[in-house]
């Protein structure tokens, strides 16, 4: 087969995260289609054949896999790319995700290492506190909708009230904001043209108090009144509340939300999450995970492997792409003091913020580069918690972090292939993992974050 050539294939097994790998046995070609699911049979169309592997995109489902033996939850399950496993019992669905990233870690692994096991999130659906939503329409002059992209399509917008990892709240925000912007003729900005007004919907929602912040982006070529729809929302029957709704102007060329001003309908720009006991400001656009009840297992995670593993009763720790403290702050009662390097300004100022709300005295943060930054940091780490970013860490960084002679550190992965390829470097600088554990944030998806306790092998 060659490019743009459509065939049709049983996918044998998924590697991690989501490459579908097939065998046509009459002709004997081998190839690779994202997105599916072991068992199923597959309608794709070619894009590449590079080293004798055919590359397809998924048209179409033929025959579903005999994993999937529930019922799809929403309309759009399949062409928003979000739910890759949504008709797969949640079970299976760990089942899975553990499979993968075991034969994924294999070669980084000793013999001896520690498997905790894949922790699953205490909510299957609606445990997602924060979406992103764009106005468009599904098909060219169809009607207004606002919700997620169609995969591999950066036009077509998909209605996102029927999201079933969204919570409820938000997905009857979301039709009524759509409703309200359809009756009163509002159109949507067009990326190509890049003329028109409805841009984006950010909404997020506090797990704990029922809080809800919204933010409707515009462009400013034209203007509107939302006084009715302020008035519409906050009668809206839901089981949390709307304390803030914002409008912001956005005239970027960039596909993204990236207000130039924000103006305040009614209420304020933040709520409180509270996790493990500990209290986070949330504001508008501040980093936060987007499975609050998924965090507290993967912190106490975290936090499980430090205690474990301090030689110090109260050591010094290092907090790495920290993020806004959170992890840092969690470990605070457990250390001498707690230093956490984040190289978004926005999110190290939540992070002094919520130490100071936490009444944490013993948490310092830093914004910059973590390689170039380390230096700054008058105390020499005990222990140290890397969390980064899903390209991982950068080996410049990596050696700085060994030269410290620490004996063990956790490491937490969003992206479990980062993951292998920073620890190739560590092992042959003398670490090993010695436990390790997934815990499950993202269920319905191919996502899972990974663990692991390192040590030094010479200690």
């Amino acid at each position: 087969m060659k490019r743009k050539d459509i065939g049709s294939a049983v996918i044998d097994r998924v590697d991690y995260p989501n490459k579908g790998h097939f065998h046509i046995e009459e002709t004997g070609e081998r190839g690779i289609v994202k997105n599916t699911v072991p068992g199923q049979k597959v309608l794709f169309r070619v894009f590449k054949n590079k080293n004798h592997c055919l590359h397809g995109h998924l048209l179409e489902v033929l025959e579903p896999s005999p994993l999937e033996t529930r019922e799809q939850l929403c309309a759009n399950f399949g062409r928003c790319g979000g739910c890759l496993y949504q008709t797969v019992p949640y079970e299976k669905q760990l089942e899975i995700k553990e499979e993968q990233v075991q034969k994924l870690l294999q070669p980084v692994l000793e013999e001896d290492t520690v498997f905790d096991g894949i922790k699953a999130s205490p909510r299957e659906f609606s445990y997602r506190n924060k979406m992103d939503y764009s106005f468009g329409n599904e098909e060219i002059d169809g009607p207004l909708t606002c919700g997620i992209h169609r995969i591999r399509s950066r036009y077509s917008v998909l209605d996102g009230s029927t999201c079933v990892l969204a919570h409820e709240d938000l997905r009857k925000i979301s039709a009524e904001i759509r409703e309200y912007c359809a009756e009163n003729n509002l159109p949507f900005y067009n990326k190509l043209k890049h003329e028109g007004y409805l841009r984006y919907l950010m909404m997020r929602r506090s797990e704990t108090t029922g809080e809800i912040l919204l933010v409707l982006a515009a462009s400013t070529q034209m203007t509107h009144d939302f006084t009715p729809l302020a008035d519409r929302l906050q009668k809206l029957s839901l089981e949390g509340k709307i304390v803030g709704f914002f409008l912001a102007d956005d005239d970027r060329y960039a596909d993204a939300l990236i207000p130039d001003e924000l103006h305040c309908l009614f209420g304020q720009d933040y709520f409180y999450e509270y996790i493990l006991g500990l209290r986070f400001k949330i504001t508008l656009f501040s980093f936060f995970q987007t499975n609050t009840k998924g965090a507290e297992v993967l912190y106490e995670t975290v936090r499980s492997y430090v205690r474990a593993s301090s030689e110090k009763e109260k050591p010094v720790i290092y907090d790495l792409y920290c993020g806004t403290g959170t992890i840092a702050q969690m470990l605070a009662q457990e250390a001498e003091k707690v230093y956490g390097i984040e190289i978004i300004p926005e999110a190290v100022e939540a992070a002094k913020h919520n130490a100071e709300e936490n009444q944490l005295t013993n948490c310092t943060f830093y914004a910059g580069d973590v390689f170039e930054t380390l230096p700054e940091i008058p105390e020499r780490p005990d222990y140290i918690i890397l969390d980064p970013p899903r390209e991982g860490v950068h080996d410049k960084a990596l050696k700085k972090i060994i030269d410290y002679g620490i004996t063990s550190m956790v490491y937490v992965s969003c992206k479990a292939s980062s993951l292998v390829t920073d620890m190739e470097f560590l092992k042959k600088n003398g670490w090993r993992i010695d436990r390790w554990a997934l815990v499950d944030m993202f269920p319905g998806t191919q996502h899972v974050e990974t663990v692991c306790l390192l040590s030094r092998k010479d200690k």
